[in-house]
């Protein structure tokens, strides 16, 4: 998969408008995806990861400045026909995409190139789910009730409800947003329910579908979290979909 990022940056990775971004402590997380396939956790490295999801606004400054990542422009190998479809047109917003709701209907492609341009790049799954496992007061609410059920009050919403605009209260770390506003990319989405040990050859299964790797995942009570690794492991790298957004981390 590297070697479409390498492309993607030859396509042109300037930078843009300096984000913000906040350092996340070195951790050993219990995932709902086991490290070993089954019971172990993660051991992830600090790192820096974007407060808020990146904008339509921030986008459009991309796209600007980066112009083969117009909708008019962009390889279809990159993005499926409804890349940036909501907006008025290849370089407008319109009122169907403000500029301070997060941009969604981006594809994996175009998401890691932007974080390309911020010197940066998507976050792994891990990553993503250590930080989005806190809440304002906690590293760690997943063992609160009242949170999973928030993050599944959200997902119960019709998804032809309008997008919220950035900006919800910060979690303990100082991110915002990552969960309740969009789904979003990570680098790894087509490997989650792999199995982790690519050199595990005790079940043929495994080798064969890559769901079988849903045996062993953890915390089945997180059932919000675990929605989100179904719909990843769902999708295509040139997909977009008018709930999905993305955020960046870099190193700290």
């Amino acid at each position: 998969m590297r070697r479409f990022v390498a492309l993607a940056c030859w396509l042109g990775c300037l930078d843009v408008a300096a984000a913000d971004y906040l350092p996340l402590p070195t951790a050993i997380f219990s995932s709902v995806l086991p490290a070993d396939g089954k019971a172990a956790p993660a051991s992830i490295a600090a790192f820096a990861m974007r407060t808020e999801p990146v904008t339509n606004a921030e986008y459009l400054d991309f796209v600007m400045t980066h112009p083969a990542w117009r909708r008019d422009r962009i390889p279809a190998v990159f993005a499926d026909r409804t890349y940036l479809s909501h907006w008025e047109s290849a370089e407008s917003l319109g009122s169907k995409a403000l500029p301070r709701q997060p941009v969604t209907q981006v594809s994996w492609f175009a998401a890691q190139a932007f974080c390309e341009s911020e010197h940066a790049r998507l976050p792994s799954w891990y990553e993503w789910e250590y930080a989005a496992a806190a809440d304002g007061q906690r590293a760690d609410a997943r063992s609160d009730p009242a949170w999973r059920q928030r993050v599944l009050d959200w997902y119960g919403r019709p998804a032809t409800t309008p997008l919220a605009s950035i900006g919800g209260m910060p979690d303990v770390h100082g991110i915002r947003d990552l969960n309740g506003l969009v789904w979003e990319w990570v680098d790894d989405f087509n490997a989650l329910l792999v199995s982790a040990d690519s050199r595990d050859q005790g079940d043929a299964d495994k080798a064969k579908f890559c769901g079988a790797g849903a045996l062993s995942l953890q915390q089945k009570e997180n059932y919000a979290t675990l929605m989100r690794v179904a719909m990843l492991s769902a999708l295509k790298a040139s997909d977009t979909t008018r709930t999905l957004g993305f955020r960046c981390v870099r190193e700290p």
